[in-house]
Formats: structure tokens, C-alpha cells, sequence
């Protein structure tokens, strides 16, 4: 049964260097004890044990790992917002097959180093409006930039070019998490190479 919303609302905001340094050493030692242990087993004294702190302190920040998940859920959708807004289109000066490689290498890197906690946060990180309004919010910023890209390539021969945008960020993101996180992942670069190809096809076929 998913968490109600109080359980998995961070306890304690950082306010201070020190403060803010021992909750990165939660989430990043969380991520490590949830690859290694799944999810079931990656329990908070683990998280604690792997932070080195005690778990008593675990608490300050967290009253639980739904709330732990739950974070680096939000801070997974906080990089891919901003590489997506750091993607800005450069017009026709790149050709179109570039910039649809870099988008897609964008988000392969963005889930390519820990496959097992890839598989943790699809199937276990509890979906809080928080972490539902980071997802519109990626895909919308996504959108927004790749919109602004196709109107600058005459190849693109697509009636409805705001459809295909958001139907190409929907299918990146989807392909990439499928693909990394399954028990027999796809070899990173090879994904990249025929994801590009396809969606490059399909723009402008």
C-alpha cells in the first residue's frame, strides 16, 4: 500500500552546508543500498550504515525510504529538466540527426549508470504530486525546446509538429527506461545510435 503523504514528505529541509552535505549522503548512499539490495531489503539502517551516520540522524531528514525514494525520484526529473533546458536550439546550423543525438544522449546519460536503481525507481518510488508535477514539467520543457528546433529544419514534414514533439520526448523517455532497466539491458551506445535513426526517420519521412 503506497504511503500516505505525510509519511513521505522529507522531515527536514537543509538550511545549512553541513545540513545539506549529510542529506546527499542519504540519497547517494540510498542509491548504492537500493542497487545492491533492492528495495524490499534496502532498508533505512543500511542507508544509515552506508552514509555513515547514525540512523537516528536518517530520521531527522526522512521518516522513511518511501520518503528517500521519493526524493531522488524528484532529483533524477530535476537533471533531465535541466538538461533539457540547457538544450538550446542552434536553428539549422545543426543538422537535424545531431540534435536529435544529443536529446537522446541527454537521457541515456541521465540513466545509464545504475540500471538496478533505474528498476527500483520505475517500479517502487511512490508517485506524490511533487514527483507527477516533475514529470509534466520535464516533458513539457522538453517539448517546448524540441518544438523550437523542428520549426528550424525545412526536412521536418510533419503537419503537426507539436504532436510529434511531444511524441518523440514521450518515446525517449519511455524507450530509455525500458531498455536500461530491464534484467538484459541494451548496450547504452547501441541504444543511442538506433533511437536517433528512428525518431530521424519518422521527422522526416
Amino acid at each position: 500500500m503506497a504511503a500516505g503523504r505525510q509519511q513521505i514528505q522529507p522531515r527536514r529541509q537543509p538550511r545549512q552546508r553541513r545540513s545539506e552535505e549529510t542529506r546527499d549522503r542519504i540519497l547517494d548512499a540510498a542509491i548504492g543500498v537500493f542497487a545492491a539490495y533492492g528495495y524490499d531489503r534496502g532498508t533505512t539502517n543500511r542507508i544509515a550504515d552506508w552514509a555513515e551516520i547514525s540512523i537516528g540522524s536518517l530520521y531527522q531528514y526522512f521518516p522513511n525510504k518511501d520518503a528517500i525514494l521519493a526524493e531522488l525520484a524528484v532529483r533524477h526529473l530535476d537533471a533531465g529538466i535541466a538538461a533539457a533546458r540547457d538544450r538550446r536550439p542552434a536553428g539549422s546550423a545543426i543538422p537535424l540527426d545531431e540534435a536529435i543525438a544529443d536529446m537522446v544522449t541527454d537521457t541515456v546519460d541521465n540513466h545509464r549508470h545504475d540500471p538496478a536503481f533505474l528498476r527500483v525507481v520505475l517500479e517502487r518510488a511512490p508517485r506524490t504530486p511533487e514527483l507527477m508535477a516533475k514529470v509534466a514539467e520535464l516533458q513539457d520543457t522538453s517539448t517546448t525546446a524540441l518544438q523550437e528546433l523542428l520549426a528550424d529544419h525545412p526536412e521536418v514534414n510533419l503537419g503537426a509538429t507539436d504532436t510529434a514533439a511531444r511524441l518523440v520526448v514521450v518515446t525517449v523517455e519511455s524507450v530509455v527506461h525500458q531498455a536500461l532497466a530491464a534484467p538484459a539491458a541494451l548496450n547504452a551506445d547501441d541504444l543511442q545510435r538506433e533511437l536517433t535513426a528512428m525518431l530521424t526517420s519518422y521527422l522526416t519521412r
